[in-house]
């Protein structure tokens, strides 16, 4: 799996800054609750498949990873 490369945090700084556009603002919100969405759902789908051995290893039941893997991905 491909990790994403952080961005420093000095980087997102400018938008911050008085007279930023608005648009800039809300499109940066945007791609980030859309990229919290996509990693809800890609973990979400890795943890129904993992066998039960492994969900021991991680401290969860079938039960619970069932439970966890079916949530929507707009829910934390």
């Amino acid at each position: 799996m491909a990790h994403a490369r952080s961005i420093p945090l000095d980087a997102l700084s400018i938008l911050s800054q008085p007279g930023t556009p608005i648009a800039a603002r809300m499109a940066v919100k945007f791609a980030v609750l859309v990229t919290k969405w996509a990693t809800r759902r890609r973990t979400r789908l890795a943890l129904s498949r993992l066998e039960p051995w492994q969900l021991r290893d991680v401290g969860l039941t079938p039960k619970e990873a069932d439970f966890e893997s079916r949530r929507v991905f707009w829910r934390s």
